[in-house]
């Protein structure tokens, strides 16, 4: 479905620039430190933090949007390490990466959201930062962009419970304009939340 919907069409479905999540949780994107991008799409995430000092690894699976992040990195003159992945299926490495980011990654339903966040967890340093941004059910009255299903929005209680035992440093849901090329246009229910791995 991925492929299909990066291959129709010439453009960026999610623009160049960076998430607003990321612009605005900067503080986090310590330089020298190493990342992880699930589901990185075309790269606009992985892009930036790579372009803030980070050594960034990304996963993806559609080959349209692993072509178009490579073509991205090099117009803006860094480097990463994109890796074609089924983050479901496919293993990942464990306890390697100071930050794992997953920015609107909300493609699956609660069983393999479970799976997703515990691969989260396992590929995270301890004391490393998980980041996750998405919508809440709210989203499905603006229909701005993400899945139709309620089933896989986030909400408070869904994240917290994800990550007993982690220090949550944020989990904020709110509402916002997003303009991220034509893939999330409008008004838009969001949520964000950033956790620390136990040392």
């Amino acid at each position: 479905m991925w492929e299909e919907r990066y291959s129709g069409s010439d453009d960026y479905v999610f623009g160049t620039a960076p998430a607003q999540f990321l612009l605005d949780h900067d503080q986090y994107l310590t330089a020298g430190h190493t990342a992880l991008s699930v589901a990185d799409g075309e790269g606009r995430n992985s892009v930036y933090m790579a372009q803030k000092g980070l050594s960034v690894s990304a996963l993806e699976f559609a080959p349209t949007a692993i072509s178009r992040a490579h073509a991205l990195a090099k117009a803006k003159g860094v480097s990463l390490d994109i890796r074609q992945t089924d983050v479901l299926r496919d293993p990942w490495p464990a306890q390697t990466y100071d930050l794992v980011a997953g920015i609107f990654v909300q493609f699956v339903g609660p069983d393999d959201r479970r799976i997703q966040f515990q691969r989260m967890k396992e590929a995270t340093k301890p004391g490393g930062l998980v980041m996750l941004h998405g919508y809440t059910p709210e989203q499905l009255e603006f229909g701005t962009g993400g899945p139709p299903f309620r089933e896989n929005m986030y909400t408070d209680v869904i994240l917290r419970a994800a990550f007993v035992g982690w220090e949550i440093l944020e989990c904020r849901a709110y509402e916002r304009e997003v303009q991220e090329g034509r893939g999330h246009s409008g008004m838009s229910a969001l949520i964000d939340f950033v956790a620390r791995k136990p040392e």
